[in-house]
């Protein structure tokens, strides 16, 4: 039940993504809109998922588990059927909280089942299976976008989705709960609240308007914080990372490396169609390079960190992510194609090396009353940076491109956007390699 929906979504997410530059010429958008494609799902992943972790824990992970597969369904169809770049980036939108119930208990789910000894093999093989649908995605949403045009990369993961549905509702019969607390609405709304601000702001860069919503942003991060180390029951559990290095510093390390990683199909889609002038297709077939690879290697990773320190493990795969990241930031439209595949191959090996290993470290962190939470924290700092990730690409076009049309905009300066974006994703990257190595020991 997990695993099909670990490979549905991601098919979804990268077929998408692969699509950008065709509904971009489709809606007419312009370079800051089109980012907003993917940063409405990611907005509204960050936003709720939260909320839908604490419910969980209380109602069922798996019935939200469930109840987000429906709605991931149902908002898909309606953003297939969009006739405007509004009801698109609101459908994405709608998507991204469905989804967030999905992220919110699929590793708590799995960690309920299995005990501490097969942990890590079974994560590495949910982050496997994750990857394995980001590397067809690309192919299959290059290949429907030439065909069909670019609503069926929306369609693409409603048949799995159904079989999900099907296995919950008739063949897993057992439920998992956490303990029952009081729910935090008003850390819920706060919490929510800042991540939006956080968003807008950064798409009305650099523009007098964005400053504003910025400093509010900055201030709401405070009185969240705050709140939620004085409140009994809070939203997020920010006592978690009191006094627990490896939890903390593992969770920082992850939300790093999703900033610095999670645009790069975005960023290499639009390199190879816009600034290469590549089919879909073309473009979706070199794109597999990096999922397939961490498909490949993540199993053996999680199953490895089972009996050697996830921080080695970690912190190899960063640092490796990171070089390959400063040699992404030298394309440019002479740039040969085997220059890309063997980058994103790199980071690929990279992101592998580090993925399996830093979740068992932050599943490892707590106790089994603590997996919801824990769980929570873990998709929340993944979308935190993967938001991050999509901010940076926001920021980066409204500066170097601004307010015109992706299609008609010149192609050095959208290479030189998608350099500067990679550029600042490897410096990013240093300071989480410091962080992921003094994060201590987990094995004794």
């Amino acid at each position: 039940m997990v695993l099909l929906n670990a490979f549905a979504t991601p098919l979804m997410l990268s077929a998408t993504n692969v699509a950008l530059p065709t509904i971009g010429e489709n809606f007419s958008l312009s370079a800051v809109a089109l980012s907003w494609v993917p940063l409405a799902y990611l907005m509204a992943s960050a936003m709720f998922i939260l909320i839908f972790g604490r419910l969980a824990d209380a109602r069922g992970r798996k019935r939200f588990f469930l109840l987000g597969t429906s709605a991931v369904v149902l908002s898909s169809a309606f953003t297939a059927l969009s006739i405007s770049g509004s009801m698109l980036i609101a459908g994405r939108f709608l998507q991204g909280v469905s989804a967030a119930m999905v992220y919110a208990t699929q590793m708590a789910i799995v960690s309920s089942v299995f005990p501490q000894e097969q942990r890590g093999k079974v994560i590495g093989l949910v982050v496997a299976t994750v990857y394995v649908g980001l590397a067809t995605g690309p192919l299959l949403g290059g290949i429907v976008t030439d065909l069909f045009g670019w609503r069926a990369n929306f369609l693409l993961h409603i048949p799995l989705a159904l079989i999900v549905l099907a296995i919950g509702l008739w063949y897993v019969r057992e439920e998992w709960l956490g303990l029952a607390q009081d729910f935090d609405l008003a850390g819920g709304i706060l919490f929510s609240g800042t991540i939006a601000l956080l968003c807008i702001g950064v798409s009305f860069f650099p523009s007098a308007l964005s400053w504003p919503l910025l400093a509010l942003f900055l201030l709401g991060l405070i009185v969240f914080v705050r709140y939620a180390l004085k409140k009994d029951n809070p939203i997020w559990d920010i006592r978690l990372f009191v006094n627990n290095p490896i939890f903390t510093r593992s969770c920082g390390a992850s939300m790093i490396m999703y900033t610095a990683t999670y645009a790069n199909t975005v960023l290499i889609s639009l390199y190879l169609q816009q600034v290469k002038a590549f089919s879909a297709s073309l473009a979706g077939l070199i794109l597999i390079t990096q999922p397939a690879t961490m498909a490949l290697i993540s199993p053996a990773a999680g199953s490895l960190s089972d009996r050697m320190e996830p921080r080695v493990l970690a912190t190899v795969g960063m640092a490796l992510t990171a070089l390959g990241l400063f040699l992404l930031s030298t394309l440019n439209a002479d740039s040969a194609t085997w220059i890309v595949v063997a980058t994103l191959f790199m980071t690929g090996v990279g992101f592998s090396l580090f993925s399996s290993p830093n979740a068992n470290a932050i599943m490892g962190g707590v106790g089994s009353k603590d997996y919801g939470s824990a769980s929570a924290a873990m998709a929340t700092t993944r979308i935190l940076g993967q938001l991050g990730s999509m901010v940076l690409v926001a920021f980066a076009m409204a500066v170097v491109i601004g307010d015109r049309l992706i299609y008609d905009s010149n192609q050095a300066q959208l290479a030189q956007a998608i350099r500067l974006c990679f550029l600042i994703a490897a410096g990013i990257c240093v300071p989480g390699i410091f962080l992921s190595a003094a994060r201590g020991r987990m094995h004794s």
